[in-house]
């Protein structure tokens, strides 16, 4: 990268520009220069093909709550060591046991809902996907402990929803305080989570699940084990992360479904008809079900993840650009997901377009879950999830907007709907 060229500032509002431009050019994202990448060959290259000349980028980590252990380690050996201790409990036949619990926890949360009464959905949906997430990764805690880690996880993936990714721009008074209440919410969260997982290494029958496995994991061939700080960490990240993506997802679907009444009614039926998402397999997204095809389409237009960084590790070349090591790289699985070259009518939403579509492995034009080795351990957990919960509710609820809403895209730390308030009425 050359130092003294000045890079236009990124903005969320001007990213459709970059499509129309190079396949790699220079932007700048709050003061820090870095490549823009919208070929979805040279996104390939990056995530699978020169994966291991790539490692985390830092532009966007300030807002985010990582760990720096366990599946998120630096060492590529740890991060397969605990990636590979996670799969028992995320894998598709485990997931498939998970199905009882989400949907009880699904129908207390609709169960609660009162005709006519204004619903914030994202907190709720936060607080739903917190407590799917802790029941299935931490199960068998007391009640009340669990009750305490789900509301105060709520409050956390909500702050982290809402938190700012990137930009100046922003007052700087909302910044601080912003960043303050995700602080306290953190301290709140982790403090109670610290409190469990001791109780749970002093106790005669532990809690079972991914989270609880780690506590008396001593192996020290493959990987050393986690301090009972690196433990809180990483739960932390794992109930966080699944619980502000899978909410952010569910928001967006409930939103599509209030304004596209047609696709609605075509979603009940297949429901009704047992269709839902447990069709979705990891070679790829079958088409048959209706449901799928709809969560796959909201995946691509709403994907929460919608940006991504890497830094590169050493001296590489990107299709034709040679980038030292350190260069920040970024791409957008907002702007490959809405590309006309492989969507026609990007902007349209419609599920049927997956009947033809049919995205690999390895499809970078395709990215709501990442690929390669570092793709997320929990798609499996969140299809099963997006579909029990989805169903769950409007099975139950018709929802429309709240009078006076105007719903906009807030590009923070999920792609999310600004203030999404619903009003529920019975089927």
């Amino acid at each position: 990268m050359n130092a003294t060229t000045t890079y236009p500032e990124f903005r969320f509002g001007r990213m459709q520009r970059l499509l129309r431009g190079p396949a790699v050019r220079g932007v700048s994202v709050d003061g820090a220069d870095a490549l823009f990448v919208t070929d979805p060959a040279l996104v390939r290259r990056i995530l699978l093909n020169d994966s291991k000349d790539y490692g985390k980028g830092e532009l966007f980590q300030k807002a985010r709550n990582l760990s720096r252990a366990g599946i998120l380690a630096e060492d590529e050996s740890v991060h397969r060591y605990y990636r590979r201790l996670a799969h028992p409990y995320l894998r598709s036949a485990t997931v498939d046991d998970y199905a009882p619990v989400m949907r009880e926890i699904a129908h207390g949360t609709v169960s609660s809902w009162r005709t006519g009464q204004t619903v914030d959905i994202q907190v709720e949906m936060c607080r739903t996907a917190g407590a799917v997430a802790l029941r299935t990764l931490l199960h068998g805690l007391p009640p009340k402990r669990s009750a305490a880690l789900t509301e105060r996880l709520a409050r956390l993936s909500w702050e982290m929803i809402r938190k700012p990714l990137y930009g100046k721009a922003a007052a700087r008074a909302e910044r601080r305080q912003a960043a303050g209440r995700l602080l306290r919410a953190r301290e709140d969260f982790r403090g109670e989570l610290a409190a469990t997982l001791v109780e749970q290494m002093g106790s005669a029958r532990p809690a079972a699940g991914y989270l609880s496995a780690l506590l008396p994991d001593l192996r020290t061939d493959a990987a050393p084990a986690l301090t009972l700080d690196q433990v809180c960490d990483e739960a932390v990240m794992m109930l966080a992360a699944g619980t502000v993506t899978t909410a952010s997802v569910l928001s967006w679907a409930l939103y599509v479904l209030s304004q596209e009444p047609l696709i609605e009614e075509k979603v009940l039926k297949d429901m009704a008809g047992d269709g839902g998402a447990s069709a979705v397999h990891g070679g790829g997204h079958c088409p048959a079900g209706y449901t799928v095809r709809f969560l796959t389409e909201v995946l691509r237009l709403y994907p929460p993840v919608w940006i991504t960084c890497r830094r590169t590790l050493t001296d590489v070349t990107l299709g034709e650009n040679a980038l030292p090591a350190g260069t920040h790289v970024l791409f957008s699985s907002y702007l490959l997901h809405r590309n006309p070259e492989r969507y026609p009518d990007p902007y349209r939403f419609d599920p049927d377009r997956w009947l033809s579509l049919r995205p690999a492995a390895g499809d970078s034009s395709f990215i709501p879950f990442g690929v390669g080795a570092k793709g997320c351990i929990g798609e499996s957990f969140a299809w099963k999830e997006l579909d029990v919960v989805l169903g769950a509710v409007i099975q139950e609820w018709q929802l429309s907007l709240a009078p006076g809403s105007r719903i906009r895209k807030a590009p923070e730390t999920t792609l999310h709907p600004r203030r999404l308030l619903m009003v529920p009425r019975p089927r």
